[in-house]
């Protein structure tokens, strides 16, 4: 059946040596819809980022922009502004007609870790063609923090899918008729529109802006951080914002977003006219996300926010956002928020699982 590999499947995948890992790949990595991909010991420091090109492997082209590498064995900082290609300890043998998408986690893209995965003969960031064969890279740029990585930290996750799996917009109609994908009016142009919250009906909190001075944070710990150390808060009286041209902001959607199980979602940008800013990390829903929460009700989606050249005016219910709605080939065994460690089900306006709750 056509559709997004479920976790039942990718098993399946990893048994038939589709998937490998060296060391081998642990239950924990595999999500409803998706593959968890681990950090391997070292790390290229590289003049800028790059592309394999057609015919060309990513080892080779490494000795053309290598400045120094960074064993990662005992831990090591990834510092801002820097970019880093970091060999994973997955790799691919792909069968005809199965192609693949990698994406950020939602940790990593609230900490503002621009992370992509890039291949041998690869064209595109996050993009792997159906056959794929070979090992598999992260390309790795903390633009807000710096960052203490290890071998096996998982940073990024990669998606699977046998033929076309998007829904159309009819087909997404149909579908919020009869799951109800969204609270309120469904705006569904080229996937299902979704906006930004800046009239928080119990206080003037609409979001988080990183400050530009930090310390270091280290992956591994969670609930470690205390906020102000990082971020500043961003209020609102008046339902408006201005975006600052470089800054990263966290805020969240007005919206309750439901993803039925039988459907995994990507978070695309809007239009790039509707003004100078986006949401800088696409990402993926998994099956599930926001169906359990509330009985049903949705979960509200974290936005991450980076402004472009000028300054610009962010208003309420302003549409920053849509999401791309797949079918799944099967209904996943696992669901997101349903007996797996999901930090994010049910969330408001949160920060990245690294920081304590304020």
């Amino acid at each position: 059946m056509t559709g997004v590999i479920p976790n039942q499947q990718i098993e399946q995948m990893i048994a038939q040596g589709a998937l490998s890992g060296d060391p081998a790949i642990i239950p924990a990595q595999i999500q409803p819809a998706s593959l968890d991909l681990r950090l391997g010991t070292v790390a290229y420091r590289v003049r800028a980022s790059f592309l394999a090109g057609h015919g060309a492997k990513v080892a080779d082209r490494l000795s053309e922009f290598e400045m120094h590498r960074v064993d990662l064995s005992n831990g090591a900082v990834l510092e801002k502004g820097a970019v880093y290609v970091v060999p994973l300890m997955e790799s691919l043998a792909l069968p005809d007609g199965i192609q693949a998408v990698a994406n950020a986690k939602s940790s990593t893209g609230r900490l503002d870790l621009l992370t992509r995965l890039i291949t041998d003969g690869g064209t595109e960031f996050d993009r792997i063609a159906p056959g794929y064969t070979g090992p598999l890279y992260a390309e790795i740029c903390p633009r807000s923090f710096s960052v203490l990585v290890r071998p096996g930290m998982r940073l990024n996750q990669i998606r699977f899918r046998d033929g076309q799996a998007v829904l159309d917009d009819a087909a997404l109609r149909a579908l919020h008729a009869d799951q109800v994908l969204v609270d309120g009016d469904a705006v569904i142009d080229d996937g299902l529109g979704f906006s930004v919250d800046l009239r928080p009906a119990d206080n003037t909190l609409v979001g988080y802006r990183a400050k530009p001075h930090t310390g270091v944070i280290d992956l591994d710990k969670i609930g470690h951080y205390d906020p102000a150390e990082y971020w500043e808060e961003v209020h609102s009286a008046t339902g408006q914002i201005i975006l600052d041209p470089g800054a990263f902001y966290i805020l969240v959607s007005r919206e309750a977003v439901h993803i039925p199980p039988d459907c995994a979602a990507e978070m695309a940008p809007y239009l790039a006219m509707v003004g100078e800013f986006r949401v800088h990390y696409a990402g993926f829903f998994d099956p599930g996300f926001g169906h359990d929460a509330a009985g049903g009700a949705g979960s509200r989606g974290v936005l991450e926010v980076r402004c472009h050249e000028a300054p610009f005016v962010l208003e309420h219910a302003q549409i920053v956002g849509r999401l791309v709605y797949e079918k799944m080939a099967e209904v996943p065994t696992q669901l997101y928020g349903a007996g797996i460690a999901s930090n994010y089900q049910g969330q408001g306006l949160k920060l990245s699982k690294h920081f304590k709750t304020p």
